[in-house]
């Protein structure tokens, strides 16, 4: 039996992550965003930010995979909130592909990402999600998250206007 496997990203990925991305936002996000905006997104715009992630390290990227083949992947960094202290991390961006769901994709991927964010001295992890997006929901809330109150704000995405919710545990 194989076991999923997590390593950093490589620049060779980065289409790969942007497949996932895609295909995953549009199959998760389909009753929250316009289906312009979900079939808009590009695959190619996708690759060239996740290049640039990789090669700056800025959010470190890392790959749940099985043999070699990406099946999701986890951005993560120190929090881009404003007012938080250094000791505050953030999961930029997780995504599995939607084929692989339910399968220890995100397990894996949050596991992999809490030991780096705990490496880099963070003693606290936050991540932004869709308020209606009750799949992730309930994924981060069972890995420990809780909702932080009055943190929800309104964006605007693909000419619709969602609501997001920080979440937030303890690394210690």
């Amino acid at each position: 039996m194989s076991v999923i496997q997590v390593r950093p990203a490589t620049l060779r990925d980065a289409k790969a992550i942007a497949e996932i991305h895609v295909a995953a936002s549009q199959d998760a996000y389909k009753a929250l965003l316009p289906a312009a905006a979900l079939d808009a997104m590009s695959v190619q715009k996708r690759q060239a930010f996740w290049r640039e992630a990789i090669d700056l390290c800025e959010p470190q990227v890392l790959v749940a995979h099985l043999d070699n083949k990406i099946m999701g992947f986890v951005g993560f960094d120190r929090s881009r909130d404003k007012g938080t202290p250094a000791t505050t991390g953030e999961v930029w961006a997780m995504f599995a592909d939607p084929v692989h769901w339910d399968k220890g994709v995100g397990l894996a991927l949050w596991d992999a990402a809490r030991d780096g964010l705990q490496e880099e001295g963070c003693t606290k992890a936050t991540l932004w999600c869709y308020l209606r997006n009750e799949r992730a929901l309930r994924f981060f809330e069972l890995a420990g998250f809780k909702r932080e109150l009055g943190s929800a704000r309104t964006s605007e995405v693909g000419g619709a206007r969602v609501e997001e919710i920080r979440l937030h545990r303890s690394l210690v």
